[in-house]
């Protein structure tokens, strides 16, 4: 992965921030780059940072005994990628492998923690502004589980 400084706030892609949220974010990201097959983290490691993809594609996976690597989601620009830094053990729950050259911004998830307890209105913002994201995340996987188990007989 190839990171250096120097975001852009007006392409950090957490809707729902004002211009000074978006300001603070910035302050604690950099660029980040992923080649296609390159781990962007492992399953059971520290989760201490997030990402904001702004282009290319992120795939999910988690190791299912008798299977091997199953991938359970893909992520592309626009998305939030990384949740597990937001609750203990901090650990992540799976693998994220580039599917293709991708950039993003990463969050270093620490500072912002430290930084949302220092001033609890931008706090407020940020938490809203990924409940939001998290929440249109958990509809997709919803909708894809309608569309899975649908019956395509029709009778209940």
């Amino acid at each position: 992965m190839t990171t250096g400084a120097g975001a852009s706030a007006s392409r950090l892609l957490l809707p729902g921030l004002d211009a000074a949220g978006r300001d603070r974010l910035e302050a604690l990201s950099t660029p980040a780059l992923w080649l296609p097959g390159e781990f962007v983290f492992r399953e059971g490691e520290p989760a201490r940072r997030c990402w904001l993809l702004r282009r290319g594609r992120v795939s999910l996976s988690t190791s299912v005994p008798g299977r091997g690597d199953v991938v359970i989601e893909t992520l592309a620009a626009g998305d939030v990628l990384g949740w597990s830094w937001l609750r203990p053990p901090r650990v992540w729950d799976f693998a994220a492998v580039a599917a293709d050259t991708t950039e993003a911004w990463e969050v270093d998830a620490v500072a912002l923690r430290d930084a949302a307890e220092a001033d609890p209105a931008f706090g407020y913002a940020v938490s809203q502004a990924l409940s939001a994201v998290l929440l249109d995340r958990l509809q997709a996987t919803r909708a894809r589980l309608l569309d899975l188990y649908a019956n395509p007989g029709g009778s209940p």
